[in-house]
């Protein structure tokens, strides 16, 4: 595991004695003996409990690649074993064994070591940021998580790419064709062209062209849910809103969990870099954002189910349906006494003949760094005036031969103007003012190949070849599984704060401000109507909602133990 000098004492802390004496008052056990090269817990192992060392010493390994560990650190007295893993139960990416000398070390599971994290701020600052710093340099070390085996560029295989990357999972990719290790186990397991890629999770099992919600479940990702259990909470969407929302909930007791059909993040985890955002000065990445907020929510106890797709929900009748009942891909269920929308808003497509046969072939809806590798030193187009593309754009062009950006509208009138300064100032970024493409073209592979481009003023159109564009045009509210039980706008954003519908005899109460037109449902962030389009007005709304819901519980009967919610909501 990569270190740097000036961080590797917070990512490898010792415990004072002061503190060793505190963190075992959380430990969910006595201190256990393992006798010298004895296994604690093996890469892969769900629900590995974290380990606070108190004599000896614990030898941490990773994966390297297909059939190779490395090892990352040996703990002695005071030192702490696990990382992000160890919060959720998840399937853990490090395997720890004893010492030379033996060691006896104290336990927390994941229930324990969030009690702990949050009943000792001084030893709960230190872990947090440890855990964090371990799954970084996870990531950067490469070989560490999954190995993925497949053809270079192929749309399975981007895709594949793309969902562990975006949820903050360490992978490594080889190529099926050239890399020896790839190569010889493609053979060995007579794996045909179409089974590809590979996808090799860290216990070792082999999933062959999986989709994304195979990977997640391999991965522990998409847990087993309780199709009995209700919760306080279920958020749908991990947006900023979504993630504020399970934040400011878990933190107050509530019982939360939260879907998503993709990855954390939404629509602000594709942006390369938020620079407008307040706190901080220099910029971060969507990605960047999504996943401290991920930690934040999973620190609070929040549960966290990816990918899983909203398909329908039944709604309370408050009768013989007292709950809502949510509806999930992989026939999967969840009740809730509330829930939340802040399934956000999908990029739209143009209206180009056989555009959706290209998604994955050349046609991207993100600019991450995966896709920023495959189009390097190419001519690449981009459509899209908006704040999300202009940092696309300032993020690729540095990497490509040439961007056209390709817009209907002045810049003026959709970006900020700091990113149209920005992108002024690149001499390899041309922009296409008053233009659309109307046409594209493929090659043999049905890859694209080339782009037709029409001047919206003269007529005029030219094609330009290029194997790589990015869309970033508007966005359409994601709300067609919710639609048929909440009143919309004319666009199809959730309407929020006017009267119950009929069928709403049950509910006494007016709405809430957040609440849709069926009690109990609330909507956050771009989806709800009215709603302002930016990061910080979605978290801002993630975090109003939880007071409305406390209001909303409170009025079901079925409040939790939690004194004064809307103060609280208002002191952070």
């Amino acid at each position: 595991m990569p270190t740097t000098g000036s961080r590797h004492h917070q990512m490898f802390p010792a415990l004072s004695p002061a503190q060793i004496e505190t963190a075992k008052h959380f430990a969910n056990g006595k201190p256990h003996h393992f006798e010298p090269g004895e296994t604690l817990y093996k890469i892969g192992d769900p629900g590995a409990p974290a380990w606070l060392v108190l004599e000896g010493s614990l030898e941490m390994s990773r994966n390297d690649g297909l059939d190779r560990e490395a090892q990352i650190i040996t703990h002695h007295r005071g030192h702490f074993s696990g990382e992000v893993s160890q919060l959720s139960g998840r399937p853990t990416l490090a395997g720890a064994r004893a010492g030379a000398d033996g060691c006896t070390a104290v336990a927390f599971d994941a229930h324990h070591l969030r009690a702990l994290i949050i009943g000792s701020a001084d030893i709960g600052e230190v872990v947090m940021r440890a855990f964090i710093l371990r799954r970084v340099a996870l990531i950067d070390a490469g070989g560490s998580g999954s190995v993925l085996i497949g053809t270079p560029g192929s749309a399975a295989l981007v895709r594949l790419e793309g969902f562990l990357a975006r949820n903050g999972n360490p992978f490594t990719t080889l190529d099926a064709a050239s890399d020896k290790e790839g190569k010889a186990l493609v053979e060995r397991l007579g794996v045909k062209p179409t089974e590809l890629p590979l996808m090799i999770c860290p216990v070792g099992t082999v999933l062959k062209n999986p989709t994304n919600i195979e990977a997640g479940i391999c991965l522990g990702m998409t847990p087993v849910l309780d199709p009995e259990k209700i919760y306080d909470v279920a958020i749908v969407g991990a947006g900023p809103a979504g993630l504020a929302a399970a934040t400011y909930a878990a933190s107050e007791g509530l019982d939360v969990i939260v879907l998503d059909e993709r990855a954390i993040g939404g629509q602000a985890g594709a942006s390369a870099r938020i620079e407008n955002y307040l706190g901080f000065p220099t910029g971060i990445s969507g990605q960047a954002l999504a996943g401290r907020a991920f930690n934040q929510a999973l620190k609070f106890g929040a549960e966290i189910a990816i990918p899983l797709e909203a398909l329908d929900v039944q709604p309370a009748n408050g009768g013989t349906r007292p709950n809502h009942i949510l509806k999930l891909s992989a026939d999967r269920t969840v009740k809730a006494r509330t829930l939340v929308i802040a399934s956000g808003a999908r990029y739209r497509r143009p209206r180009i003949a056989d555009i959706d046969a290209f998604e994955g072939a050349g046609i991207s809806y993100w600019a991450s760094p995966i896709e920023a590798r495959l189009c390097q030193g190419e001519e690449i187009a981009l459509i899209g005036g908006g704040n999300s593309a202009g940092q696309a754009v300032a993020y690729l062009a540095p990497q490509v031969k040439r961007l056209r950006l390709i817009v209907r509208r002045d810049l003026e009138a959709t970006m900020s103007q700091y990113l149209i300064e920005r992108i002024a100032s690149l001499p390899n970024v041309e922009l296409c003012t008053g233009c659309e493409i109307v046409a594209i073209e493929a090659d043999e592979q049905k890859r694209l190949s080339g782009v037709t481009v029409e001047n919206l003023s003269s007529g005029t159109r030219d094609t330009f070849a290029l194997r790589h564009l990015f869309l970033f045009i508007g966005a359409d509210p994601n709300t067609g599984w919710i639609n048929p039980y909440v009143a919309t706008d004319s666009k199809g954003f959730i309407v929020t704060g006017r009267p119950f519908g009929q069928g709403a005899v049950y509910v006494s109460r007016d709405a809430l401000p957040l609440e849709t037109s069926t009690p109990n449902i609330f909507a956050i962030g771009d989806v709800r109507a009215g709603s302002t389009k930016r990061v910080a007005a979605a978290v801002g709304e993630g975090a109003a909602v939880v007071a409305q819901i406390h209001a909303a519980l409170a009025a079901q009967g079925r409040e939790t133990n939690f004194a004064e919610p809307a103060a609280a909501v208002r002191a952070s």
